[in-house]
């Protein structure tokens, strides 16, 4: 469904027992990333818990509407949240989304109860290591000046933005299968100025190091061991930085655990929340 927030048409969906607690799913990739693969992943939590998942604006199916900016869409989730007449949200982030939960939990302290991170980093360095690893793969399709343009956000077209990002699939989960690769390339929605804004404008100055050990709310931070591009150094730093956190390293992953190892993720998830 659509609603407008903050002058943009968003789309969300809403599922899950009504009265149980709320969480929000902030999903990555800026520009490339959607709700559907988390909708997938958590519609277990439906028993228990009521789940929202939303389209960042310049994302998915919602508006593209600038700016996009860490304040303009940590606003938005907060007048989502309003709209829904919730109090305290538990958030959950992914990859940029992690960024996102973050940044929503700094700014907005007094609506969160909960924290729940997977595969992020607490601040924009590590991309060269990213850049290095990429690079060692020899990945067919994928020159070095289209990678180091797509990091830096200069991307020139939804095309290009397509093509560089599906040369890059075997890098991102342990047991890579081409055919479901190619699947989930095609059924993207693609926006490349929203992604060339987020890594061009955002990524440079983001840094919540400072910020973290204020962070005073259980923090489940998740990552995957394989994972190329928020390795799990980044993880281990977060959890070094939040008091009240606690890290979990999924052993047969890379980039998403919550889809890789499914079963063991969500379960983790339900003894996180429990507590």
């Amino acid at each position: 469904m659509y609603t407008t927030i903050n002058d943009c048409r968003i789309y969300y969906e809403v599922h899950g027992k009504e009265g149980g607690e709320t969480i929000f799913f902030i999903h990555g990739a800026p520009g490339l990333g959607d709700c559907r693969a988390d909708r997938k992943a958590f519609a277990p939590l439906e028993e228990t818990h009521k789940l929202v998942f939303l389209d960042m604006r310049g994302s998915g199916r919602s508006e593209e509407k600038p700016p996009y900016t860490h304040e303009q869409w940590a606003a938005d989730i907060d007048a989502l949240r309003k709209q829904l007449n919730v109090d305290k949200i538990v958030i959950h982030g992914g990859s940029y989304g992690g960024y996102m939960a973050l940044e929503y939990v700094t700014r907005y302290p007094q609506h969160v109860s909960h924290v729940m991170l997977r595969d992020t980093k607490p601040g924009s360095d590590r991309q060269d290591v990213a850049t290095k690893r990429a690079l060692e793969a020899d990945l067919p399709g994928l020159t070095e000046d289209e990678l180091v343009r797509m990091f830096a956000g200069e991307m020139r077209s939804n095309q290009e933005l397509k093509s560089v990002f599906f040369a890059l699939q075997p890098l991102y989960t342990v047991e890579y299968d081409p055919v479901v690769a190619k699947e989930k390339i095609d059924s993207i929605y693609y926006h490349y100025e929203t992604h060339n804004f987020a890594f061009s404008v955002n990524q440079p100055t983001f840094n919540l190091r400072d910020k973290l050990p204020a962070i005073d709310v259980p923090v489940l931070v998740s990552v995957g061991r394989h994972d190329w591009i928020t390795p799990v150094d980044a993880s281990e730093e977060i959890a070094s930085l939040i008091p009240r956190s606690e890290l979990v390293i999924y052993e047969h992953s890379g980039h998403s655990p919550h889809l890789e190892e499914n079963e063991k993720y969500v379960s983790r998830v339900r003894q996180f929340l429990a507590k």
